[in-house]
């Protein structure tokens, strides 16, 4: 009878455990499908479901879908993009949406969630973003990593932007005219604040570029200058008490007046190496994300802000 009795137990056990499991399956299910995604925009009724990584790639596809798509951000506003962690009902988004846009290589998590995508529903644009430039910090010249920052470089940016209103308009050929007109007005915007730069930044006197982290290689690139980042591509690296010292030194060397820190970003070694050699500190914004610190309330406005503050901490004409 205790035999019996145990076996009945058990079995009872099991059966709630087993409810339980599928209460909770179907709860999720709930969730996925009816919460709404952090940062979306709606679209027109039938529109596509879009999820972009992160914000340039989400303000470039609302720029190009406009009323057309669905867009949404796995990111949220004031978060660092590379400490991103998927949750179920962002993986569950992931795996439902129409596409998914995102740039292979700036966040693991994402390219980890995008592994459990449909490989003909998601669209990586770091092959358009060409990729190629790599960056250091002071004191490892010899090595460094690829820079993923390809938005700061407007005509790697204008790529990215027509890669994805390609992709649209395969996705949704119905609005394919729409697609290929906004992202001309789009990559025509960009082509100005290109000439923007190269006009302002021609004339500068300083061409070392000393940053807080090594986000800027693009930019530098385009613009005829020599990126110093105090710590590499990741921001969370922290420089040691020698290369602290050698780009202090090489701001001491080449009359570099401004040490640029990040809105997101914590200014402490950009503070202590201005501080030791008597430059001044600015604040030039990887535009990552926009934030109630922004200097404006999107890409454009934010680049020309970056712009300004080129032009006064160079020394540009």
């Amino acid at each position: 009878m205790i035999l019996i009795s145990r076996m009945i137990l058990s079995m009872t056990r099991r059966l709630a455990a087993l409810t339980a499991a599928a209460v909770l399956t179907l709860t999720a299910s709930a969730c996925s499908s009816d919460a709404p995604l952090r940062g979306t925009s709606g679209g027109a009724a039938g529109a596509p479901s879009v999820v972009t990584s992160f914000y340039p790639i989400q303000f470039a596809t609302e720029r190009i879908a406009g009323e057309g798509a669905d867009v949404s951000v796995l990111t949220k506003p004031g978060a660092e993009p590379h400490d991103l962690e998927i949750g179920a009902q962002d993986l569950a988004r992931l795996t439902d949406a129409s596409l998914v846009i995102y740039s292979k290589g700036f966040q693991p998590a994402v390219d980890d969630a995008v592994e459990q995508v449909d490989p003909t529903r998601a669209l990586d644009v770091s092959g358009a973003a060409r990729l190629t430039v790599t960056a250091a910090a002071e004191e490892q010249h010899a090595g460094g990593s690829t820079d993923p920052h390809f938005w700061l470089d407007p005509e790697r940016y204008a790529d990215v932007a027509r890669a994805i209103g390609t992709r649209l308009a395969e996705l949704d050929p119905q609005r394919a005219a729409t697609y290929e007109r906004n992202t001309t007005a789009f990559v025509t915007e960009l082509t100005a604040l290109d000439e923007e730069f190269a006009a302002t930044l021609r004339s500068c006197s300083i061409k070392e570029l000393v940053t807080s982290h090594a986000a800027f290689t693009y930019l530098a690139d385009r613009y005829g200058f020599e990126q110093h980042g105090i710590t590499g591509v990741s921001p969370e690296a922290e420089p040691s008490a020698a290369g602290l010292a050698e780009i202090t030194q090489l701001v001491r060397d080449h009359g570099v007046t401004t040490i640029y820190q990040e809105t997101l970003v914590e200014p402490h070694f950009a503070e202590t190496v201005a501080a030791s050699s008597g430059a001044t500190v600015a604040t030039l914004d990887p535009l990552e994300g926009i934030t109630d610190a922004s200097a404006g309330t999107d890409y454009f406005a934010v680049m020309r802000s970056n712009l300004a503050t080129l032009k006064h901490g160079q020394g540009c004409a």
